[in-house]
C-alpha cells in the first residue's frame, strides 16, 4: 500500500511538471534556470556539509563527467521548456520521454544485442512521433517546431542519463546532483543573457508557481523515484514513469483547457506502447538499469 501510495504521490508530482511550466508566464530559459537554481539552493546544506571532502576532490574525469552531464541537462531544459510554449503539453511530454529510447538506441550502436519486442517497440514509438507531429504540422508550423524542441530535448536528457550514470558509479548522489544541477543552472543563466530573456521582475504568483514547479517534479517527483527504484526494482519504476505522459495531458485539460485532437491522442497512445515494450523487453538488463533515471521534467 506505501509502494503504491509513493508512486502515485511521484506520478502526480513529475506529471505536473509541463502543465505548471506551461501556465507560467516566465521565458522558458529563465523557467528552466530557476528551477535548478532553487534545486541547488536546497541541496546546498547537504552538499557542503556531508559532502564537503568529496566536493573539495572532484576533479578530473570524475568532474569532466558531471559538467558534461549538466551541460546535457542545460541542453534537456533549454528544448522541452521551450517546446511547451509551442505545442501542446501533451505532445511535449510524449516526445521527450522518448529519453528511454534513445538510451536503447545508444546501447543498440554499441553493439548490444536486442530482443525482438525492443525493436517491434522502438519501431512503434518513432510511429508514434510521426503520427504526432502530422498532426501538429497540420496545425501549425509553430507546433511542428515545438515537437522537434522536445525530440532535441529527450536526445539531451537520453545523454544525461548515460552520463550520470557512470558519472554516479563514482561520486555519490547528493554531490552528484549538487555539481550538475548547479552547472546547469550557470549554463542557463548564460543562455539567458545571450537570448535576452529577463531572469527577473516577475509578479509573485509566478515565482510561486517556479517555487511549485521545483518542489513537485524537480525534487518530490525524483526524490521519490529514485527511492523506489532501490525498493521495487527498475522495471516498475520505469513503467510507472510512462504514466507522466497521460498525466500531465490529463492535468493540462484541467489546469490549462488544452484538449489535443483525437489524431494526436491516437499517436500519444502508440508512442506509450511502445516505450512500454521498450522497457518491458529489456527487464533485467543492464540497459533497463539505466533507464530508471526520472525524466528531468
Amino acid at each position: 500500500m506505501r509502494t503504491l501510495l509513493l508512486l502515485a504521490v511521484g506520478v502526480v508530482a513529475v506529471s505536473l511538471s509541463g502543465p505548471l511550466m506551461a501556465a507560467a508566464a516566465v521565458p522558458p530559459l529563465a523557467i528552466a534556470f530557476w528551477r535548478n537554481g532553487f534545486a541547488t539552493v536546497a541541496l546546498a546544506p547537504a552538499a557542503t556539509l556531508r559532502r564537503r571532502e568529496e566536493l573539495a576532490g572532484l576533479r578530473g574525469r570524475r568532474l569532466a563527467l558531471v559538467l558534461a552531464s549538466g551541460a546535457a541537462l542545460a541542453l534537456h531544459f533549454a528544448t522541452w521548456v521551450t517546446s511547451l510554449t509551442l505545442t501542446s503539453v501533451a505532445s511535449a511530454t510524449a516526445i521527450v520521454c522518448l529519453q528511454l529510447a534513445w538510451v536503447v538506441a545508444w546501447q543498440l550502436l554499441r553493439g548490444e544485442r536486442f530482443r525482438g519486442v525492443v525493436i517491434a517497440g522502438l519501431v512503434v514509438a518513432f510511429a508514434g512521433v510521426l503520427v504526432v507531429s502530422g498532426v501538429d504540422l497540420s496545425l501549425s508550423v509553430h507546433k511542428l517546431v515545438g515537437d522537434l524542441c522536445a525530440l532535441v530535448g529527450g536526445v539531451a536528457a537520453a545523454a544525461y542519463t548515460v552520463i550520470g550514470s557512470r558519472a554516479r558509479t563514482s561520486v555519490s548522489t547528493t554531490s552528484y546532483t549538487f555539481v550538475c544541477y548547479g552547472s546547469c543552472a550557470v549554463l542557463l543563466a548564460v543562455a539567458c543573457v545571450v537570448a535576452g530573456q529577463d531572469l527577473g521582475g516577475y509578479p509573485l504568483k509566478q515565482w510561486g508557481l517556479l517555487l511549485l514547479v521545483t518542489a513537485t517534479a524537480q525534487m518530490l517527483g525524483h526524490s521519490v523515484f529514485n527511492h523506489l527504484v532501490a525498493t521495487t526494482g527498475p522495471l516498475l519504476v520505469s513503467l510507472s514513469l510512462l504514466l507522466e505522459v497521460p498525466g500531465a495531458a490529463l492535468l493540462a485539460a484541467l489546469i490549462l483547457g488544452q484538449h489535443p485532437p483525437a489524431a494526436a491522442l491516437g499517436g500519444l497512445v502508440v508512442i506509450l506502447v511502445g516505450m512500454g515494450l521498450v522497457v518491458w523487453g529489456r527487464r533485467g538488463s543492464a540497459a533497463a538499469e539505466a533507464l530508471v533515471e526520472p525524466p528531468l521534467e
